[in-house]
């Protein structure tokens, strides 16, 4: 079963296992990151993370573009600010780096299913979210500086995924690579034929869905906290989320259900 909402530029939906689908709906707009998408999607991804039926977030899009990345028509517009849209830019910029990290920071694990080409910002919505999965016909790119506009923000999520020099390749040349590219240098996590592409995800998605939330919420945050740390103080602090972790009630009955060869039965506590 699945609750249905729509609205003019993004459709999202529940399934009964938890999942929620957040749906990029504008193709004639290549699913770009107006002000007005941001804004939608930073509502719904934090109303997912504190719902108590929502276990997992997928990201998705209509049509043959993941997303263009932000509404250049937009901040054209803006240049006619008597500041010359400083303003503005700034308030974009920080709008939808804020909902870049409320995917990071988000208890749920989120699921980038690309079904097309994502470029600059929707590359780096792409790169934010846990898991990514795209199909053959997808590609990628961080194009800013072919029109004089390096892809700084996209940078950063993308040099948090990639080595050096294929994040400063991507940068630096700014030209379409395929998804099979894009799974070798770890910017997705694999790539379906394209009729395969949705129902992979949403399997990986109840896979996930069926785990202990409050375990998942616990991994998450320590993942993104640690990975920037040096070695000896990420296993000082991975040592005592573990320690955490265990005296939940779902590690105890997670344990037992092990040892008694049962299925366990999460509490979410």
């Amino acid at each position: 079963m699945n609750i249905r909402k729509n609205s003019e530029i993004l459709e999202t939906s529940l399934t009964s296992n938890g999942v929620l689908r957040l749906n990029l709906n504008s193709p004639e707009n290549l699913n770009a990151l107006s002000e007005n998408m941001i804004d939608l999607m930073q509502k719904n991804i934090d109303k997912g993370g504190s719902d108590k039926n929502v276990r997992v977030i997928i990201i998705s899009a209509e049509g043959t573009t993941f997303s263009s990345g932000h509404d250049l028509k937009e901040l054209k517009k803006a240049r006619k600010n008597s500041d010359r849209g400083k303003k503005y830019y700034s308030k974009i910029m920080n709008k939808c780096s804020k909902m870049m990290q409320s995917i990071i920071n988000n208890p749920k694990p989120v699921i980038a299913e690309v079904g097309g080409v994502a470029t600059a910002a929707g590359c780096q919505l792409v790169a934010s979210c846990d898991l990514a999965y795209a199909n053959t016909s997808a590609k990628f790119a961080t194009p800013g500086v072919n029109i004089g506009l390096f892809c700084s923000t996209p940078m950063v999520a993308i040099s948090r995924n990639l080595s050096n020099k294929h994040s400063m390749e991507m940068l630096l040349i700014g030209e379409l690579i395929s998804s099979e590219k894009a799974a070798a240098i770890g910017l997705i996590n694999e790539v379906l034929q394209d009729d395969k592409l949705k129902n992979f995800v949403l399997n990986q998605a109840i896979k996930i869905s069926k785990k202990s939330a409050v375990t998942l919420k616990i991994g998450k945050h320590a993942f993104y906290k640690q990975i920037d740390m040096k070695l000896s103080d990420a296993y000082d602090y991975a040592s005592k989320t573990m320690v955490e972790n265990m005296l939940k009630l779902d590690a105890k009955e997670g344990i037992d259900a092990f040892i008694n060869k049962r299925k366990p039965k999460w509490q979410d506590k």
